[in-house]
């Protein structure tokens, strides 16, 4: 198992497989607090420019703005406002209710929809953080008999 705190940057990045995230993010620590109190997910390496997210085993990557100083997709983000409209962060086994209660603690991320029962069988809620990011918890709804 990988030290995710201590792993150098190059043997974290070449260990990467599949299908990866980072989200570009204002403000690392703001959007860390969020995703501990509301998901209780794992923060690694956190920084003012840097953290490691891990939800369910998965992980993904927080990025400040200035990390991505020689990338060209900082210059198709709006200087203020939603970064990511049409991405779905859905975290299963997420309690959509919960998720929603804790959120009320940490300004600038909304309920954009609260809790209910969907018809593709989970009870999810949306939560926007103030990058624009709509992270989903989800739980599955029991098989009706």
């Amino acid at each position: 198992m990988m030290d995710y705190e201590t792993v150098p940057a190059a043997d974290f990045g070449r260990a990467l497989g599949g299908v990866s995230v980072n989200l570009l993010v204002r403000d690392v620590a703001a959007t860390v607090a969020f995703l501990r109190g509301v998901f209780g997910m794992r923060a690694y390496r956190v920084s003012a420019d840097f953290a490691i997210m891990e939800h369910g085993g998965a992980l993904f990557q927080l990025h400040a703005d200035p990390t991505y100083h020689d990338n060209p997709l900082p210059s198709l983000l709006p200087e203020a406002g939603p970064r990511g409209g049409g991405v779905e962060i859905r975290l299963h086994e997420a309690d959509p209710d919960a998720a929603c209660a804790a959120a009320a603690g940490f300004p600038g991320f909304v309920v954009l929809r609260g809790p209910s029962d969907r018809p593709h069988g989970l009870r999810e809620a949306y939560l926007l953080s103030p990058d624009g990011y709509a992270f989903v918890p989800s739980r599955r709804l029991p098989v009706a008999t």
